[in-house]
């Protein structure tokens, strides 16, 4: 099963968040999308804050160990994490993906 994830975050945290879940092989593709200007409730009161987008590529075998680095690193109380699953995709990006989430062999 392959999956797209939408983390959002302080935009000055989203390049390194990126580059660790890709080092460490828990996505094999991140997409940082800039400039969003979130408007949301928390305790009680509406709050707004400049944010990044993640958009990052997955599989279902490797949500668990991602969802749990993301939430150790997040500094959020409460992280925005969504996984889409989706069922059509060029069949060539399909298995660069599998590929690239995959640790090197030595």
């Amino acid at each position: 099963m392959s999956l797209v994830v939408l983390v959002t975050l302080p935009p000055e945290r989203a390049l390194d968040l990126a580059r660790i879940l890709v080092n460490e092989h828990l996505a094999g593709c991140v997409n940082i999308v800039p400039g969003l200007q979130s408007v949301y409730r928390w305790h009680g009161e509406v709050a707004e804050d400049p944010e990044s987008l993640l958009l990052i590529k997955t599989t279902g075998e490797h949500y668990p160990d991602l969802e749990a680095r993301i939430k150790a690193l997040h500094p959020y109380e409460v992280p925005e994490i969504i996984a889409l699953q989706y069922d059509r995709a060029l069949p060539e990006f399909q298995t660069w993906l599998l590929g690239a989430l995959e640790p090197k062999q030595r």
